[in-house]
C-alpha cells in the first residue's frame, strides 16, 4: 500500500521521460520528524491525490523519470542540480559517467564558486589504480559528455569525507586553491578593442557573463539564428559586411576579429541604406513575403492555412484587466497589428488603422468536470486557431482566455501569418510580460517607442532588393536549383487536383541522451545541430523516395538587420535546400554536403520565395507547393518564458489541424531532449504511415551517432524487433538497407547467423 509519484514544481504528475521529484505516500508513511515541526511541514506535504482527510506525501528530494517499461530511473538529488555558465547540470549524471571508469572507485562532483563569482565544477575522486590522473579522466569525459559538463578541476583524495551516518559529507570536501581557480577551458581575455567588442556581442547574444577569445561560438550554445544576430551586430559596430560563413569558418572571437580587421581594411565605400520611417499617406507597399501570402489568399480565400496560434496555461492569481490592457498596448505599439490589406487596381496595399481595441474573449469552463474541462479547452483553442481571417478587416489577431478554475486559465493567441511569424510571437510574449507587470500595479508602460515599424521595413526592402544586389542572389539560386526534381514520396492516397489545408500532427520525442550524442557528433564534424538533424532526415527521405536528389524547404528568420529584431511582422522566408546524396557517401561526407548547401542558402536568403518561383518560371499547380512539398524546421526563435507576477505559466498543447505542405517536421530543444511533431496532410497520409516514419527517423539518428563513417546504404531504418510487425505496404514505401534485409531474413529463418 505504498504510492510513488513523480511530480513537477506545481505538484502535477510528469509525463513519461520527463524529470520530476519523487514523492512517497501510503499506509507506511511516518507522521513526521520528532520535535521538528518546521522540517515536518517542509517534507510531509498535503497529498493532492489522496481520498482521506489529512493524507500526506513525503517529499524525498530525489529526482527521477519514468522509463517506457514503467520503471523509475533515479537521476540524483534535487539539491544537486546546479547552473554553470547558463547550463543547468545534474551533478549525478557526471558522477555516474566517472564511476563507470575502471580506475575510479568513488567520485563526487561539486560546484564551487570563486571570489569573483565564477562557478565551476570540481570532481573529487578516489582512484583504484595509481596512474589514473586528471588528463585521463578529462579525456574519458570528453568522449561521453558535452563540454559544459566537463569539470574544470579534478582532485584526487585518499577517501571521501563521510557524515556519521555514512553519507558523503559534501561540506567537508576540500576547497580548490585560489591558484587553481582560474577560468577553465583555456580562458583568455580580450587583448584589443576589436576582440573586446566582439566578446561583448557574443555575451549579449549567448546570454553569458563572459566570453574568452578562444571560446568556440557553437560549443557555447550558438546556432545559425544566433550567428545571424552576431553578423547584424558586427555590421552595426564596425560598419563592415561579413558573410555568415565567416563565423562557421572562424568560430572564435580571435578568429572573427581577424576577419573584421581584414574587412575594415578592404571595406568598400558603398554602404547598405539604413531603414528609415516612410510617409503613411495612402496605401503602403507589401513586403515580398506578405505579397506571397496575399497572392495565395486570392487563389484560396478565407482559409486557415496560414494561421499562427499559441496557447499557455496560467496558474495563480490572474489580473484579467491588466492582461487585456497589455495586449491593447502591444496593438498600439506595433502598427502591423492594426493593418488590413486591399487590392487597389490589381496592386495590393496595406492600410494602418489609427486605433484598434482588442476585447479579451473569456470563456468559463470551470463548471465542467476536470477531464471534460481539458478536452473542451483543447477543442476551443484548436477551433479558434482554425478560424479564418478576412484580410480586408482589422485586427488580424484574436486573443482569448479560458477559465478552468479560480486560479487556472488558458490564454490563446491566433494571428494571420501575413502580420506575424514565430519570432514575432517571442516578441509579443516578452512585451506582455513587461507590460502586465506594470499595469497590474498601476504603473505606465516602461517599453520605449519603436523607431521603425514593419511598413518601413517593407518599403526599404523593395528599394534595396534590386539591381546588382538582387541579380547576385538570383544567380546563385538559378545555378543551385537547375534541374531540381520533385520529391516523389510514396503516399497512402492519390494527390487531389486541388491541395487543401486539412492536416493532423503526430508528436515526436528525441531523448536527452541521444540529443547530447548528436550535439557531440555535430561538434566533431564542424556543423550545427540543425545540419545534423537535416542530413539524417534527408537520408530517410532518400530511402522513402528512392531518389538521390532531395529538395526540402526550411524556414529562416530573415532578420538580418538589427533594427528588425524587436518588431512584430512577417519577416520569415522559405529557403530551398537541395542536396545530392548520390555515390553512397558516408554520413560524415553527407554532413559536409549539407553544410555547404545550408551556408550557401543562408548567404542568399534575401530573395523572397515567391520571387524565386517567378524567376525560375516554375509552373504553379493547385495540387502542390512549388519547388518543395516537405519542410524541416528546428525551432530556435527567442521565445521568452512568460513570467507574470503571481502567475506561473506552462505551454498548453493542442493539435494543429492545418498544413500548407505535404509534411512539416518541426523540432525544438527542451531540457528533456528534442520535442516536436510531424504535421502531415490527411489527404495524402495515414497516421500509421507517419508514425512509422517517425520511428525510422529515430533509428537513423541512433545509427549515425554509433558510427558516422558508415555509408548511407548501411544505415538501418528498421530495428530487429520491428521486423516481425512488418506489413506488405512497408516494402512498397521504404528502400531497405542490406542490414535491414539481413535482419528480415534472420527473423524469417531464411538465413543462418553466419551467412
Amino acid at each position: 500500500n505504498t504510492q510513488v509519484y513523480l511530480l513537477d514544481a506545481e505538484w502535477q504528475p510528469v509525463a513519461q521521460g520527463l524529470i520530476g521529484e519523487l514523492y512517497i505516500g501510503g499506509e507506511g508513511l511516518a507522521r513526521g520528524y520528532l520535535n521538528r515541526p518546521e522540517l515536518t511541514a517542509e517534507r510531509f506535504v498535503p497529498n493532492p491525490f489522496g481520498l482521506q482527510v489529512g493524507a500526506r506525501l513525503y517529499r524525498t528530494g530525489d529526482v527521477g523519470r519514468y522509463l517506457s517499461d514503467g520503471r523509475i530511473e533515479f537521476l540524483g538529488r534535487i539539491d544537486n542540480q546546479v547552473k554553470v555558465r547558463g547550463y543547468r547540470i545534474e551533478l549525478g549524471e557526471i558522477e555516474a559517467v566517472l564511476s563507470a571508469h575502471g580506475g575510479v572507485e568513488e567520485v563526487i562532483v561539486n560546484a564551487r564558486e570563486s571570489e569573483t563569482g565564477d562557478k565551476q565544477l570540481v570532481a573529487y575522486y578516489v582512484a583504484g589504480r595509481a596512474e589514473v590522473g586528471e588528463e585521463e579522466l578529462r579525456g574519458y569525459l570528453q568522449e561521453r559528455l558535452p563540454k559544459y559538463m566537463i569539470p574544470a578541476h579534478f582532485m584526487r583524495l585518499e577517501a571521501l569525507p563521510l557524515t556519521p551516518n555514512g553519507k558523503v559529507d559534501r561540506k567537508a570536501l576540500p576547497e580548490v586553491g585560489a591558484e587553481r581557480f582560474e577560468p577553465s577551458d583555456g580562458f583568455l581575455a580580450s587583448r584589443n578593442a576589436v576582440e573586446e567588442l566582439l566578446a561583448g556581442v557574443w555575451a549579449e547574444v549567448l546570454g553569458r557573463t563572459q566570453v574568452g577569445v578562444l571560446d568556440n561560438f557553437f560549443e557555447l550554445g550558438g546556432h545559425s539564428l544566433l550567428a545571424t544576430q552576431v553578423v547584424s551586430r558586427v555590421r552595426e559596430l564596425f560598419d563592415v559586411e561579413l558573410p555568415l560563413r565567416s563565423l562557421f569558418e572562424t568560430p572564435t572571437v580571435a578568429g572573427l576579429a581577424s576577419r573584421v580587421e581584414e574587412a575594415r581594411r578592404q571595406r568598400s565605400h558603398s554602404k547598405t541604406e539604413k531603414i528609415e520611417p516612410v510617409s503613411r499617406r495612402g496605401a503602403l507597399p507589401l513586403s515580398f513575403a506578405q505579397e506571397r501570402l496575399w497572392f495565395w489568399e486570392q487563389l484560396q480565400p478565407f482559409t486557415p492555412t496560414y494561421n499562427l496560434s499559441a496557447a499557455f496555461r496560467l496558474r495563480g492569481e490572474l489580473d484579467v484587466a491588466a492582461l487585456e490592457q497589455s495586449f491593447n498596448e502591444i496593438v498600439r505599439r506595433h502598427e502591423v497589428l492594426r493593418t488590413s490589406f486591399t487590392d487597389g487596381e490589381g496592386v495590393p496595399g496595406q492600410f494602418i488603422a489609427p486605433h484598434v481595441t482588442l476585447k479579451l474573449k473569456v470563456v468559463d469552463l470551470s463548471g465542467l468536470p476536470e477531464d471534460e474541462r481539458e478536452r473542451e479547452a483543447r477543442r476551443v483553442v484548436g477551433e479558434e486557431g482554425a478560424r479564418p481571417f478576412e484580410l480586408t478587416q482589422t485586427p488580424l489577431l484574436r486573443v482569448g482566455l479560458l477559465r478552468l478554475g479560480e486560479r487556472e486559465h488558458v490564454a490563446f493567441i491566433s494571428m494571420h501569418h501575413i502580420i506575424s511569424d514565430g519570432w514575432s510571437i517571442g516578441v509579443l510574449v516578452k512585451e506582455v510580460a513587461e507590460l502586465y507587470d506594470a499595469f497590474r500595479t498601476g504603473r505606465a508602460s516602461t517599453l520605449p517607442e519603436l523607431p521603425i515599424q514593419y511598413a518601413d521595413f517593407a518599403a526599404w526592402q523593395r528599394g534595396w532588393l534590386r539591381g546588382e544586389v538582387l541579380e547576385t542572389q538570383l544567380a546563385y539560386w538559378k545555378e543551385q536549383l537547375r534541374g531540381a526534381a520533385q520529391l516523389q514520396l510514396p503516399t497512402d492516397r492519390e494527390r487531389p487536383p486541388v491541395f487543401n489545408s486539412r492536416g493532423a500532427s503526430l508528436p515526436v520525442d528525441i531523448p536527452l541522451e541521444l540529443l547530447l550524442r548528436l550535439k557531440e557528433l555535430s561538434r566533431r564534424e564542424g556543423v550545427t545541430l540543425y545540419m545534423t538533424l537535416l542530413a539524417a532526415f534527408k537520408t530517410l527521405l532518400q530511402r522513402y523516395a528512392s531518389q538521390d536528389d532531395i529538395v526540402v524547404g526550411a524556414d529562416v528568420a530573415n532578420r538580418t538587420r538589427l533594427e528588425t529584431e524587436g518588431l512584430i511582422g512577417f519577416f520569415v522566408n522559405m529557403l530551398v535546400l537541395r542536396t545530392d546524396l548520390s555515390g553512397d557517401p558516408s554520413f560524415s561526407e553527407l554532413l559536409a554536403r549539407v553544410r555547404e548547401v545550408t551556408l550557401g542558402a543562408y548567404a542568399h536568403q534575401d530573395v523572397p520565395f515567391a520571387m524565386l518561383v517567378d524567376e525560375l518560371r516554375v509552373e504553379r499547380e493547385l495540387s502542390r507547393n512549388p519547388l518543395f512539398q516537405v519542410v524541416f524546421v528546428l525551432q530556435n526563435a527567442p521565445l521568452k518564458e512568460l513570467e507574470l507576477p503571481s502567475v506561473k505559466l506552462a505551454p498548453f498543447e493542442f493539435e494543429v489541424k492545418t498544413t500548407p505542405f505535404d509534411l512539416v517536421f518541426s523540432l525544438s530543444e527542451t531540457a528533456d531532449g528534442l520535442n516536436g511533431s510531424l504535421t502531415y496532410s490527411t489527404e495524402l497520409f495515414e497516421a500509421e504511415t507517419i508514425g512509422r516514419m517517425a520511428r525510422h527517423y529515430l533509428n537513423v539518428l541512433e545509427g549515425i551517432v554509433a558510427d558516422a563513417s558508415q555509408p548511407l546504404s548501411s544505415l538501418r531504418i528498421l530495428r530487429s524487433d520491428e521486423v516481425g510487425d512488418l506489413k506488405p505496404e512497408d516494402f512498397s514505401q521504404v528502400k531497405l538497407s542490406h542490414k535491414d534485409l539481413e535482419n528480415l531474413f534472420l527473423e524469417l529463418g531464411g538465413l543462418e547467423e553466419d551467412d
